[in-house]
């Protein structure tokens, strides 16, 4: 049969479609562990090694995760980020080696193991400490490997052969000598005064470890009579007011405000309205702040009271006190002394500050400021949160409950001290107070201010002290956002005295061995003996071996005690750095990169400067990174009690992890990040788009071969400006991912995919590369520009969809090259600067303007049902200004996908279509005339017949 008598179907083999195996949807739930597998066997870790030998490092040090339960979705953002980091300079073309690692030590690691033998009817205090500790190691051990798959399942690559681990004992042993070398320095010392104390957990508690929530505290106000009142103050109370009554027994004096406004009041009645006889009484002579009075008789139920006069803190000064409690259990009979603080103020309470050195901050420095005896702060609350025989009558009573159910509720301690309060006639007032108060952030239970014995690392103050090495450091660091930096120097420039002991069995012992005095024994030869044998048997070594064989023929053990207090876990992971950075030859100390969540300032980016700083007199870390939280997708916290959680197994097994990684990267992480259904599925359509682009690239690339590649400088303008844009977005990107921001490179990708990828060139050169001939030097140029752009993007999506990325390069057609064992060992493609021209792009940017009009003018017409497909229309094109000489030359009907188009100066009919934001073109749309192609469709006046073919067509089948 002649090719001029085929009907239009019969040619359906001459046209060159589109072919790929690649397939349209990602399955990417049963793909992505196939992959995972693949990686695994080939051994890609170890090949990024291999080949980046000689490369500069970049190192992004891991912040370590804690090893007790599966991951959250806020820790599944933090280890994508942190691979995104990862890849992306790998294939920059650094040797960006990620040596992932685990917190093992710590309180919820040893609650967990304390319930396991309670289970099977042990008390911890019936377990041998060393097998206690051994199940907690087994603990860790056990979450540290179901963490491990779980973060290989997004995608994370790593050393997870080689992870660094807390709890390994040469890693407990250098966590030893650092603590040691601030010993050496004469930094650690014991002290005695009030820190942070969970009565239900039994350990001192970092600021780190705190959180505030609302708590309903019974609150008092309490006479304190004169001892020997100042002339004119005879038989006046002076009036306290405090929201912690079980901290009277311990009061030892009277804080004023030496600047603040004081009077003498008398009460001359009460309200008789009430059910209950109130505890002020008429004739009680009181002293209180001015500003603060009428709240004090608010709420005393006085109806009537009278100013008698003028107090001056000058009256104040140096007069004593009895204590409220005085008589009580034949105790409290010792002066309470008034002391000037500049810490009282006339904002809330009495104007006068009840002074507890053993329970407060304030109190303890203002007690020693007045220059009173260390030694005679009352220990008054023991560890379990009850009263010491140093609360004489109340022995035994607890502020808190520490066991049960009811554990973190209010104990006996309150109602006792105010039952005799009443009893002395010192109360003058009770009430309720709902207020922010600290509490714990593991057992979420209140906590107290306790005086006891702790050990502290000095930071000091002024030249040369380790608060100011630290400042200086934060002011030599980068910080991404820059909002940072005065965070954490805010928190650094008012921090005390580092906390470093903690009362609990697993963890790095404090190896210090203290004389007579109490002073640490510094001596390098038995440090050395001691770091020897931790590096040997772990920490249990410091517990199990004799003094004697660590103090050696110089010492005798009877003048030591050996100190049984475990490091703050903050200070081990403080000292990664130290026995990972320093240690590894395969990674390089300082890091380039800490990378973590906005809490960490208070946490692991402090307790690392300060540690680096003690020991090495800088920081760890060259730059700081940190991300936000992950909310729910109305903005709140994720929490089991609302119901609101979303889990990471949960989205890999629905969507696959390439989609959680789409989520990430699309986020601004430097804010809270929110996630849910809703938002996923945009992560969905995105990725689906992008996926269509990339199959559609590799079907119009079956059977390239480098022998059809066209030079550069012979390509049509509309390749050029593809290969501009390509230019523009990979420079964009590699930006973009060097300054840590994910959104701006993935938002520059998706651009360039969606908009002008496949809504313009792909749509504009269908025709080019079904219809025209092999040999076409139009159709060869666009295969050619397809080649560059399947694989510069591939390559660019790659850190960001590891997965897919790695699928579309098994599908990669042979003409593009040698292939590796995967597209992670690939640089990012070289995209040429000479592809740049700004000139022939902003000619684009205006000939695509013009093309928005006539494709508008097209749509409308199919709307109103008189048009079909693009290709039955002719389109009149009118411009008007500038744009006239500029649009001249141009195929419009190619541009544009119609049939035929015509071009012409004078403004078009009324009726014309045209867009506000394009002034000066309108178009018009008619019926192409002519008969359709057999072939390409189009319809022109040279086909002589329906289903002929044009002269195009017709040299392409003849070829």
């Amino acid at each position: 049969m002649a090719d001029d008598q085929r009907s239009k179907n019969d040619y359906k083999d001459t046209l060159f479609l589109p072919a790929t195996d690649f397939p349209m949807r990602g399955g990417l739930p049963k793909k992505e562990p196939q992959i995972l597998k693949r990686w695994e066997e080939m051994g890609l870790y170890k090949l990024l090694r291999e080949q980046s030998k000689g490369r500069e490092p970049y190192v992004l040090h891991d912040g370590p995760p804690y090893a007790n339960g599966h991951l959250h979705m806020g820790t599944a953002l933090n280890k994508t980020i942190k691979d995104i980091i990862v890849r992306t300079h790998q294939m920059m073309g650094y040797d960006a080696n990620y040596v992932p690692g685990w917190d093992c030590h710590g309180l919820p690691i040893e609650w967990k193991v304390e319930e396991q033998f309670r289970g099977k009817g042990r008390k911890k205090g019936d377990v041998p400490p060393s097998e206690f500790r051994t199940e907690c190691r087994k603990y860790a051990a056990k979450w540290i490997d179901i963490q491990k798959a779980e973060f290989k399942r997004l995608g994370v690559v790593g050393d997870w052969d080689h992870p660094y681990q807390t709890m390994d004992f040469a890693t407990e042993a250098a966590i030893v000598k650092e603590f040691l070398t601030f010993a050496e320095k004469g930094l650690v010392y014991r002290g005695s005064k009030p820190i942070m104390w969970s009565p239900v957990e039994q350990t001192a508690l970092a600021e780190a470890e705190i959180e505030y929530h609302d708590h309903q505290s019974t609150t008092i106000w309490v006479k304190f009579p004169f001892k020997d009142a100042p002339p004119g103050l005879e038989g006046a109370d002076i009036v306290i007011w405090t929201t912690t009554p079980w901290t009277i027994p311990a009061n030892r004096a009277v804080c004023y405000g030496p600047g603040l406004s004081y009077g003498l009041y008398e009460v001359e009645s009460v309200r008789e309205d009430l059910d209950f006889a109130p505890f002020a009484k008429p004739g009680d002579r009181l002293i209180l702040a001015d500003k603060l009075a009428e709240e004090v008789f608010a709420a005393a139920f006085v109806a009537r009271y009278k100013r008698l006069g003028d107090v001056s803190p000058s009256q104040l000064e140096g007069a004593k006190l009895r204590h409220p409690l005085e008589g009580h259990a034949n105790s409290y009979d010792f002066d309470v002394p008034m002391l000037p603080g500049d810490h009282v103020t006339d904002d809330a309470g009495t104007g006068f500050v009840h002074t507890a050195p053993s329970h407060g901050q304030e109190d303890y420095f203002a007690w020693l400021g007045a220059g009173l005896p260390l030694d005679a702060i009352p220990y008054t609350v023991g560890p379990d949160g009850a009263y010491t025989d140093e609360a004489p009558g109340f022995e035994g009573m607890k502020v808190f409950r520490t066991e049960g159910k009811k554990a973190g509720e209010e104990g006996d301690a309150n109602p006792e001290v105010i039952k005799a309060l009443t009893a002395k006639g010192s109360l003058l007032a009770r009430g309720r107070l709902i207020h922010s108060y600290p509490h714990s952030w593991r057992s979420k239970a209140p906590v107290l201010f306790r005086n006891t014995p702790q050990w502290f690392i000095r930071v000091g103050t002024g030249e040369g002290s380790l608060r100011e090495t630290a400042l200086k450091a934060i002011d030599e660091t980068t910080f991404y956002p820059p909002s940072g930096r005065n965070r954490l120097r805010g928190m650094v420039e008012q921090r005390p005295d580092w906390l470093v002991s903690r009362q609990r069995a697993w963890g790095v012992p404090i190896a210090l061995f203290v004389d007579k005095d109490g002073e640490p024994l510094v001596d390098a030869d038995v440090n050395a003996r001691i770091v020897a044998a931790i590096t040997e048997k772990g920490a249990d070594a410091w517990f199990d071996t004799p003094d004697a064989e660590f103090l050696g023929d110089k010492y005798d053990p009877a003048d030591f005690e050996k100190v049984t207090d475990i490091l703050d876990v903050w200070f081990d992971s403080g000292c990664t750095h130290a026995f990972t950075l320093e240690a590894r030859d395969d990674l390089t100390w300082p890091a380039d990169l800490y990378m973590e969540g906005s809490d960490q300032h208070r946490g692991w980016f402090q307790s690392s400067l300060l540690e680096s700083c003690g020991t090495r007199g800088r920081a760890p870390y060259k730059a700081i990174f940190t991300h936000g939280f992950v909310m729910d997708d109305k903005g709140r916290k994720m929490s089991k009690s609302l119901g609101n959680t979303m889990l990471p197994d949960e989205v890999t097994n629905k969507f696959g992890a390439d989609i959680l990684r789409i989520w990430v990267a699309s986020s601004d992480v430097q804010e809270d990040i929110r996630v849910g259904d809703e938002i996923l599925g945009s992560a969905v359509d995105a990725y689906r788009k992008l996926r269509n682009t990339l199959r559609y690239l590799l079907a119009a690339l079956d059977g390239y071969t480098e022998d059809e590649a066209v030079d550069f400088g012979d390509m049509p303008d509309l390749e050029r400006y593809v290969l501009h844009r390509l230019q523009e977005v990979d420079a964009k990107m590699q930006a973009s991912f060097r300054a840590y921001n994910f959104k701006a490179a993935w938002r520059a990708l998706s651009e360039f995919v969606i908009q002008d990828l496949s809504a313009f060139y792909f749509d504009v050169r269908k025709d080019c590369l079904y219809c025209d001939a092999p040999s076409s030097m139009k159709r060869r140029a666009t295969r050619t520009v397809m080649a560059t752009l399947l694989d510069a993007v591939t390559r660019l999506l790659a850190p960001i969809c590891p997965f897919t990325a790695e699928e579309v390069y098994d599908h990669f057609p042979a003409g593009l090259g040698e292939k590796k064992a995967s597209v992670h060992l690939l640089a990012f493609a070289s995209v040429p600067e000479t592809y740049r021209d700004e000139a022939l792009a902003e000619r684009w940017a205006k000939l695509r303007g013009i093309r928005r009009v006539i494709t508008g003018a097209i749509e409308e017409k199919r709307n109103e049902k008189t048009l079909g497909a693009s290709l039955e229309a002719a389109a009149g094109i009118h411009i008007e200004g500038d744009l006239a000489e500029l649009a001249k030359g141009v195929n419009w009907a190619e541009i544009a996908i119609t049939s035929q188009a015509r071009l012409g100066e004078t403004p078009g009919a009324s009726d014309a279509f045209r867009l506000g934001e394009q002034p000066g073109i309108s178009v018009v749309i008619e019926k192409a005339e002519g008969n359709k192609c057999g072939r390409c469709w189009r319809v022109l006046p040279e086909v002589p017949e329906e289903g002929a073919l044009c002269g195009r067509c017709k040299e392409a089948v003849e070829a």
